[in-house]
């Protein structure tokens, strides 16, 4: 049998569908900034490089110049040496969904971390989920109930409304998303613990959320030592997982603790790779990442479900003119500012209700609800104007009747913004306290509330 036919006889043998495998090898190394030659692969695309260390590294292509491509690795470096091989992954592009993943602690790949065994979810989805045009996203025309009696009634939460929860360090940021999580009105509750200390995201899910307010929820961890592109993906995998569920038609409760650390992440990221440094060193990258990330929760179509979303920011020094916190600002539906001062003073949940708004309150409460709002914000802001007067003895009583009347109501309007860790205040009997407050009659006919506060 001459060549060709021998060719064509082992042609026909060989399955057509097989493609041959193609790898690259690692070039680089500088930081965190792996660079590699030899495979083409688009941004995003993940890969293994085969070092020398027990198992491959993960990795992630986040740019490329000419036919260098830069990758940054999802797990610790081990074993990398020049001239590594560079295995694309084809299966990247997807992550496992369900409500299977109820009770479930996962990191930022989508794996599990809590020792309860693999997970079995329902179906795979697309890892970057479909952007809904904002002509077809239901109104905010429903009000949630988040149990948090000074947010409720001062600052009424819309079903599908993004808030900002700005705080410094140590205000007490987490235990008032663990209070939202256990006595939330929502379906289902998708927390990401982004750049936290490793040593919150236990006591957060044991002490804080709890078993039963775990058995509704999802958590997404992804520790500070974790890569600084662990830590976006976790941010994107724990938003992605709320579309899920709200395409399944449930209201969604988004809490992630923090904004910050999730574009933290991303100056990392671009710096490496060389994009120049902007506002106070974030690249122009950051502020554009904010955005996408936020714009994905919100209201579904008319009928749907919706994604309520709480985005804790941290405002390094206290300083609310923070890059990111003014940014932040700017794309959410409202602040909620916790206040140190108030904190110091064992004033617990420390909302300070003159900074905080919540934008779309006109369009979910009753207008007797809103007027008793913004007269307890007049009062008490007219009582903390007159307030260096009255700790020095300088103010006269009779001499102004609005500054008397703060006087009078000042320390019932401060217990009913308190609150016990354990204690559940429902959205209606908060605005049915809010009202009684501010209409109950002057010193020696005081009424109490309903319940106590």
């Amino acid at each position: 049998m001459n060549l060709p036919d021998r060719i064509k006889k082992y042609q026909e043998q060989v399955p057509s569908d097989i493609l041959p495998e193609v790898t690259g090898r690692l070039t680089r190394m500088v930081g965190l900034t792996l660079e590699a030659v030899g495979c083409p692969m688009v941004v995003g695309e993940r890969c293994l490089i085969a070092g020398s260390g027990l198992k491959p590294v993960e990795a992630e292509v986040v740019g490329f110049d000419g036919d260098r491509m830069f990758l940054m690795p999802l797990t610790a470096i081990d074993g990398l040496k020049p001239g590594a091989r560079v295995i694309p992954i084809d299966s990247a592009g997807h992550i496992p969904v369900g409500f299977n993943l109820l009770g479930r602690v996962i990191n930022g790949a989508a794996e599990p971390l809590d020792s309860k065994g693999p997970l079995l979810p329902d179906s795979h989805v697309p890892y970057n989920g479909e952007s809904i045009n904002p002509l077809d996203r239901a109104p905010i025309r429903t009000s949630m109930d988040v149990g948090i009696r000074a947010i409720n009634s001062m600052l009424s939460v819309g079903t599908g409304q993004r808030l900002g929860l700005f705080a410094g360090s140590g205000v007490g940021k987490s235990m008032l998303l663990g209070m939202m999580t256990k006595f939330t009105s929502a379906d289902i509750t998708i927390v990401g613990l982004i750049g936290e200390r490793g040593r919150e995201v236990k006591e957060f899910i044991e002490d804080i959320l709890g078993p039963e307010g775990l058995a509704k929820s999802v958590v997404v961890a992804a520790p500070a030592d974790d890569s600084p592109l662990m830590r976006l993906r976790a941010a994107m995998l724990t938003t992605r997982i709320a579309e899920y569920f709200r395409d399944q038609g449930k209201n969604v409760l988004l809490l992630m603790d923090s904004l910050t650390r999730y574009a933290q992440a991303q100056r990392e990221i671009a710096l490496a790779v060389g994009e120049p440094p902007a506002t106070k060193g974030y690249p122009p990258s950051v502020f554009a990442k904010l955005p996408q990330l936020v714009e994905r929760a919100g209201n579904g179509v008319p009928g749907g479900g919706s994604i309520t979303a709480f985005y804790t920011v941290l405002t390094e020094g206290d300083d609310q003119q923070d890059p990111i916190a003014d940014a932040s600002r700017a794309i959410l539906d409202g602040h909620i500012v916790l206040s140190r001062s108030l904190a110091e003073e064992g004033h617990y949940p420390a909302i300070d209700v003159e900074a905080s708004i919540s934008r779309v309150m006109p369009h979910i409460v009753s207008e007797e609800h809103m007027k008793a709002a913004q007269k307890f914000k007049q009062v008490y802001a007219r009582y903390q104007q007159a307030r260096d007067l009255i700790s020095v003895g300088a103010y006269v009583p009779g001499s102004d009747p609005e500054t008397d009347f703060a006087i009078e109501r000042i320390d019932i309007m401060k217990a009913f913004l308190q609150q016990s860790l354990e204690g559940s205040s429902p959205y209606s009997e908060s605005v049915e306290q809010l009202i009684q407050v501010m209409n109950m009659p002057p010193s020696g006919g005081q009424v109490a509330p309903s319940r106590p506060v």
